[in-house]
């Protein structure tokens, strides 16, 4: 794979480090330092201004705008699409010494330093600004967001004038102002705008959704001056601060923003209130407890959460870097949320969310956070009847569970993708699966999972056909993972996870009946389900057509895949890269070539229902023919090649998969973050080299260890306790904390782990 490490920060294991700081890396850098703490995120921007390149961006979970799209007189296709909006900038700083401000990108500076303390989600940065008249002033800032009480989050900055005393004017408040970089234009509308001693707030409508976001703060400084500028979309307080040399000078600000996320016009009473109350509580506000007790939270986390690499520097802090994204991004604090492409760190892929939720992201959350792993599939339940609409769109019955959304309303306007790839909606049932069977948690799937599993399997026995001679069921015209082939009929991956969505339907209904009868009929009594559809599903599955060639042991990646032109991928100059932007898509679709695991993806979800040689004769003919234009593909391709023992092959893969955006290998982390690739490089260790396999009645490991590395450890919440793992050159060791005796396999054997250590000797290979 061609593609290079751009190495900008300092290596530590417990921080990012960025020194002496580069104008033409300032977005790269304002992705890689970006906060969030799910129900908000706020790039790593310059809060006192930067006129070079920037994106000052503030997201909201679950804020967003909207905009028609080209009318089309076909049935199916899109009228509008929703995107994440840029919202209100609540760090806005401006610092003058006289009638000279500070901006990096034209002022002179020196000793510039930025750290992200990935132990306690802080983000530092200071410099020494040297004016004009050789004045020179210390700038140090700080900024965090609170993980516990998510509306709130603080600011701090010192001021320490090296060789002058005099006067420093700081300008400080709440923008809504900002463009929103790919609408190109501003999104709100201020109704109130409030400024009191030490305070202020706004308060600011969508211009289409009729969503509303309130912000306010609070100042500590000890100000000679305090004075009040309101303007468009913009509320400030002035302060003049007096400086003495060598003195530190201290400002804090902290912070609430409420949101109202329901469309209903004017604001609710309840809305009304909480922004009452918000601008009542944050004067009482303590800034170092606030910070205090979100670094608490943090410990707690990294507890369990951690993974310990002994040997590589490079990818410890990659991968720690990738765990304090994910916690970030997503952990259960407000249902109905979702994890978009690039989380809150940008606004490229709209802030939607897309299928690799459930089959990239799920699994972090299931073994690190369960109860964030049941709010996302929660979401789905919430958004069942857009699902349902959908489905009638493109004349299905039961669900059809959109590519890209933010509200559960399809907001993909491609309609090779929105309306051929069925699977957002496999993957749906993949998580609900996924999820029951590592926590076992069948209530909630009788009560969350089977509606939505019930109506995602009237889409997929109407969604598909039976063969001419009526001897096989499978879906024609359809799109699968690899998205180079399109209208392409009998996707295995389609197939194949139709039939294992139907199966596990068919098992959970028979659970709920065997379970409780009353329950059961009236489940079938509200859903309208009755006995001769039950026996259609049965009967789709039982008959569904999986293309496989018994000689060879291939899988058919789709009818006629095998018969395909074949192109050298190997071949390709590097300069045509990305193909979206230098190929046509007629070029692209037209050979064997794939852009993401498609038979693989499918082996890797549900791997132990594949002998090792199946595995090994797909993974040697079709690795070849992938060309990873997904940033999600080589971790799987890493995960299978440490599953065959090819070791030096999957570390290859993984070599850059912790440090994706870190050492920005795609030349496009100045749009934001790749969350979902962030989940997949988790993975990458934990179901790669440690072997770990989820989809199978015994929870297994199989570890494995690179060259390179002395050890690695990690821990995954499981049943009730938390399992440690711990891989040495020559053996692992593995206990629970808390002494829970819990049955495992290793290396197909099964093995009771409890509080004293295990330890079993890699085997020879």
């Amino acid at each position: 794979m061609a593609k290079i490490a751009d190495k900008y920060y300092t290596t530590d294991p417990w921080n990012i480090i960025e020194e002496d700081f580069n104008t033409e890396y300032s977005k790269v850098s304002e992705s890689v330092f970006s906060l969030g703490n799910e129900y908000m995120g706020v790039r790593g921007y310059f809060e006192e201004g930067f006129t070079g390149e920037s994106l000052t961006g503030s997201y909201f979970n679950g804020i967003y705008e909207s905009q028609d799209v080209e009318y089309s007189a076909y049935k199916g296709m899109i009228d509008k699409t929703e995107f994440m909006v840029n919202s209100v900038n609540w760090l806005y700083v401006r610092i003058r010494v006289k009638e000279e401000a500070v901006d990096l990108n034209k002022s002179e500076f020196r000793d510039f330093k930025r750290i992200l303390h990935l132990k306690s989600g802080v983000l530092k940065r200071s410099y020494i600004w040297i004016m004009e008249d050789g004045k020179e002033l210390k700038v140090e800032y700080e900024r965090f967001l609170a993980m516990k009480d998510v509306c709130q989050a603080g600011q701090r900055i010192i001021l320490t004038p090296l060789n002058f005393s005099g006067k420093v004017t700081l300008s400080a408040g709440l923008d809504f102002s900002e463009i929103h970089y790919m609408a190109g234009r501003n999104l709100w509308e201020c109704r109130d705008m409030q400024a009191g001693r030490k305070r202020c707030s706004i308060l600011a409508d969508t211009a289409n959704t009729g969503q509303s976001v309130f912000s306010c703060c609070y100042f500590g400084c000890e100000a000679e001056e305090e004075s009040e500028i309101i303007e468009d979309k913009r509320v400030l307080k002035q302060f003049i601060l007096p400086v003495v040399m060598n003195k530190p000078t201290v400002f804090t600000r902290v912070v609430m923003n409420v949101t109202k996320k329901e469309n209903t016009g004017e604001a609710s009473e309840e809305f009304n209130v909480k922004c009452k109350e918000a601008a009542e509580i944050v004067p009482r506000i303590n800034y170092d407890k606030l910070k205090a007790e979100s670094a608490m939270w943090w410990e707690e986390v990294w507890k369990d959460s951690d993974i310990v690499i002994d040997g590589d520097g490079l990818n410890q802090q990659g991968i720690r870097f990738c765990i304090f994204q994910l916690h970030q991004t997503y952990h259960g604090a407000d249902k109905g949320t979702i994890i978009g492409a690039k989380g809150l760190t940008g606004e490229a892929y709209s802030g939607n969310t897309f299928w690799d939720t459930e089959t990239y992201c799920l699994p972090f959350y299931i073994f690190n956070n369960a109860e964030a792993a049941r709010h996302l599939i929660e979401f789905r339940y919430l958004t069942l009847e857009e699902a349902k609409k959908r489905a009638r769109e493109l004349d299905c019955e039961g669900a059809f569970y959109p590519i890209a959304t933010i509200t559960g309303r399809e907001c993909c306007s491609l309609w090779q993708h929105a309306s051929l790839q069925l699977q957002a909606s496999t993957a749906v049932a993949y998580g609900i699966w996924h999820y029951e069977r590592i926590t076992k948690d069948e209530e909630f799937v009788f009560k969350t999972g089977l509606p939505v599993l019930t109506e995602i399997s009237r889409m997929l026995a109407t969604r598909g056909d039976w063969s001419g001679d009526g001897k096989r069921y499978g879906y024609y015209g359809v799109m699968g993972p690899d998205e180079f082939q399109m209208m392409v009929n009998n996707n295995c991956y389609t197939n194949y996870l139709g039939k294992v969505t139907l199966e596990y339907t068919l098992d959970v209904l028979k659970r709920l009946k065997d379970r409780n009868k009353t329950a059961y009929m009236d489940f079938l009594s509200e859903y309208r389900l009755s006995s001769g559809e039950l026996k259609i599903w049965s009967d789709i599955a039982k008959h569904m057509y999986i293309p496989y060639d018994e000689t060879t042991m291939l899988f058919e990646q789709h009818e006629g895949y095998f018969n395909l032109p074949h192109i050298d991928v190997d071949k390709i100059p590097v300069e045509d890269f990305p193909l979206y932007h230098h190929w046509t898509y007629d070029r692209i679709y037209r050979n064997d070539m794939i852009k993401q695991p498609d038979v693989l993806m499918m082996m890797f979800m549900y791997n132990g229902n594949f002998t090792k040689e199946q595995l090994k004769k797909n993974y040697e003919y079709y690795e070849p023919r992938c060309i990873h234009e997904s940033s999600l593909s080589p971790s799987v391709h890493s995960i299978l090649a440490a599953q065959l023992s090819k070791h030096e092959e999957a570390y290859q893969f993984f070599s850059f998969a912790t440090r994706m955006d870190l050492d920005n290998y795609n030349r496009n982390t100045s749009e934001g973050l790749h969350t979902t690739s962030i989940a997949a490089a988790w993975m990458n260790i934990v179901y790669g080299f440690a072997g770990m396999r989820s989809d199978r009645d015994i929870l297994g490991f199989s570890p494995s260890i690179p060259k390179k590395w002395a050890g690695y450890s990690f821990g995954i919440r499981y049943a009730g306790d938390v399992i440690r793992v711990k891989v040495k050159k020559d053996k692992i060791f593995l206990h629970t904390v808390k002494g829970t005796n819990i049955t495992v396999s290793v290396y197909g054997r099964l093995t009771v782990i409890n509080s004293e250590e295990t330890a079993i000797e890699i085997p020879a290979e």
